[in-house]
C-alpha cells in the first residue's frame, strides 16, 4: 500500500470519527429518530397514478411539474404485446368471426385450464354446462343465451373471442381480466360443453363485411 492511499484512509477514518461523535454527543431530545443522511430513501412523496402535480408559487404556475409516471411515445408498442386487431364495431365484429381461429390445440391441458378459467370467470351467469343457468343469470332482467341453443351453436369462434374479449350485450369486457390466451382456452372449454361428444362442427359465416385478413395476436 502506498503512501498517498494511506493518507487517504487515514483522513476517511478522521472524517468518519468527527461524524459520529457530532451526531452521539450533546444534549438531544430523546424521542429525535437521529440525523438523516439520505431522507429522499424513505421519505418518497406520494404520488398518484398517471397524475402530473404542478408547483404554484404565489397563485402563479411555475415550470417546475412532477409527473407520477411517463406516458408511452405515441405509436410505441410495449415489448411482449400485440394489439388486438379488430375494432368494437360490427366490422370488426364481423371479421373477427371470419378470421380469427383458435391458435390452441383441444388437447388435456388446455382444456383443463379453459374448464378452471370458465368456473372462475364465466359460470356464474352461464352455469355449469352453458344453459345460462347460473346463479347471477337468475337475477338479471335478460338471461344470456344457452351455448346449445341455435344462436351460440352457430357462433364462430372468432366471434366468441371478440364478445369476450370487449362484452356484449350485458356481458362486460373481459380483457382486463384474462390474457388472449386465456380466452381461446375458455372458449375450448365452451366447444366442450357444446359438442359433448367431441365433434366440433365448423360454424358457417354469414356476414357480408368484406375485409382483408389480419393475423391475430394470442398473448
Amino acid at each position: 500500500m502506498n503512501k498517498k492511499v494511506k493518507q487517504i484512509i487515514s483522513l476517511m477514518a478522521v472524517f468518519g470519527c468527527v461524524a459520529i461523535a457530532s451526531t452521539s454527543c450533546g444534549k438531544k431530545d430523546k424521542n429525535s429518530p437521529g440525523v438523516e443522511f439520505m431522507p429522499d430513501m424513505y421519505r418518497s412523496p406520494s404520488l398518484e397514478t398517471n397524475m402530473a402535480y404542478v408547483t404554484i408559487e404565489n397563485g402563479v404556475e411555475t415550470g417546475d411539474t412532477l409527473q407520477a409516471n411517463r406516458l408511452p411515445v405515441e405509436g410505441t408498442i410495449p415489448r411482449g404485446f400485440m394489439p388486438y386487431p379488430y375494432a368494437n364495431d360490427t366490422s370488426g365484429y364481423a371479421n373477427a368471426g371470419r378470421y380469427l381461429r383458435n391458435p390452441f390445440p383441444s388437447n388435456a391441458a388446455n382444456l383443463a385450464q379453459g374448464e378452471d378459467l370458465y368456473k372462475k370467470f364465466c359460470v356464474h351467469c352461464h352455469g355449469e354446462t352453458g344453459g345460462a343457468d347460473g346463479l347471477v343469470a337468475a337475477k338479471l332482467s335478460g338471461a344470456p343465451p344457452s351455448y346449445t341453443g341455435p344462436v351460440l351453436m352457430a357462433l364462430p369462434e372468432g366471434k366468441m373471442f371478440h364478445s369476450i374479449y370487449y362484452g356484449k350485450g350485458i356481458m362486460g369486457s373481459h380483457s382486463s381480466q384474462v390474457s388472449k390466451a386465456e380466452i381461446w382456452k375458455i372458449i375450448l372449454h365452451i366447444q366442450k360443453l357444446q359438442h359433448p361428444n367431441g365433434v366440433v362442427a365448423a360454424a358457417p359465416v354469414t356476414d357480408s363485411v368484406a375485409a382483408a385478413p389480419v393475423t391475430p395476436a394470442h398473448k
